[in-house]
């Protein structure tokens, strides 16, 4: 989920917490779970800063080994030592517990995104997305601080979140089975399918579809169960040339390669290098594909140029690749 969400999910925690006696009984005890809950919604993304380093590193390893099952248990220690270190006379088995629930509620509620994570690390590195939720969904955002404020002018915070948690649970539930109708809709019109792809839209009756078989792979969008096709590409595997072969051997691609599970690829030989690229096919956005990965090589098949990242236009994607090192 985006950070705003992952924000007011750690104050909805933080109020859920007062149905813990240890904490309804304690201001102390209240306000220091609350910095708990706030902290450990956040503490999984604190990998963001990769992005001060390259795009490359980011891709790699955002959502990876800070979403894993070892995080999952290190965040709340870590955040549990911190606050006993400013607030000692708290009780730690509360604040871990708490911390702890914030943590999990983090991966878990990112699994159910198109982008997903490596929760499943260190037993595999497969990215698990169930392409459920969108990373901004509307509804649990503004259900989530309408909660929050509600507690702030009163309500009772384990009924109102309670009462949230409850209404959130079925929605999940309902987009689940949303997801699985148009799946099924999907390989109805395409039996010989071998992979649906489903990304969630910011409406609830549209997602963008990628459907691959044998030899092709539609791009499409279902609405209101009614599937709408936009392109269709011949699907051909990367192919084990000299070109692909030095072009993969790039930190960019590599990083592109190891997330997007379905993409087109296209080389063109151009005046003074060879241009390998590869589109990621699920993010289509009125007609264009903003996230790529471009990979330049010069005459000796040496890797002058490259990036991977969001790119909305070319005319950014060349000041991108302008800006690296020959």
């Amino acid at each position: 989920m985006d950070t705003g969400t992952h924000v007011v999910m750690g104050f909805a925690l933080g109020g859920l917490a007062m149905v813990d006696p240890v904490v309804a009984t304690d201001p102390l005890m209240q306000t220091t779970v609350l910095a708990a809950t706030l902290i450990g919604s956040q503490a999984p993304d604190f990998d963001t800063i990769l992005k001060l380093r390259n795009n490359a590193v980011y891709i790699r390893n955002h959502r990876g080994i800070t979403h894993s099952i070892p995080a999952i248990l290190f965040w709340p220690i870590l955040i549990t030592g911190a606050i006993s270190i400013f607030v000692p006379a708290v009780a730690w088995q509360t604040i871990l517990l708490w911390s702890f629930i914030a943590v999990f509620f983090h991966v878990f509620v990112d699994i159910f995104n198109a982008y997903g994570t490596q929760a499943l690390r260190p037993f595999s590195k497969k990215w698990v997305a169930l392409g459920v939720i969108n990373t901004f969904d509307p509804y649990i955002f503004f259900t989530h601080l309408g909660a929050v404020i509600m507690w702030v002018l009163g309500s009772p915070p384990v009924i109102t979140f309670v009462g949230l948690y409850s209404v959130m649970l079925l929605y999940y539930i309902w987009r689940v089975l949303e997801k699985r109708k148009v799946v099924l809709h999907a390989r109805a019109l395409h039996p010989e399918a071998t992979h649906v792809f489903v990304s969630p839209s910011l409406r609830w009756y549209q997602w963008h579809l990628v459907i691959r078989t044998k030899e092709m792979l539609y791009v499409a969008e279902s609405i209101h169960n009614e599937i709408n096709y936009f392109e269709s590409y011949p699907f051909e595997p990367i192919p084990n040339t000299t070109i692909m072969n030095a072009a993969r051997k790039d930190d960019n691609l590599s990083a592109f390669l190891s997330f997007s599970p379905t993409y087109r690829w296209e080389i063109e030989e151009l005046d003074h290098y060879t241009e390998v690229r590869f589109i990621d096919l699920r993010y289509r956005s009125k007609g264009h594909y903003p996230f790529v990965a471009i990979v330049q090589l010069d005459a000796r098949l040496s890797i002058k140029n490259s990036y991977t990242g969001w790119i909305f236009n070319e005319d950014k994607l060349k000041k991108k690749l302008d800006i690296l090192p020959d």
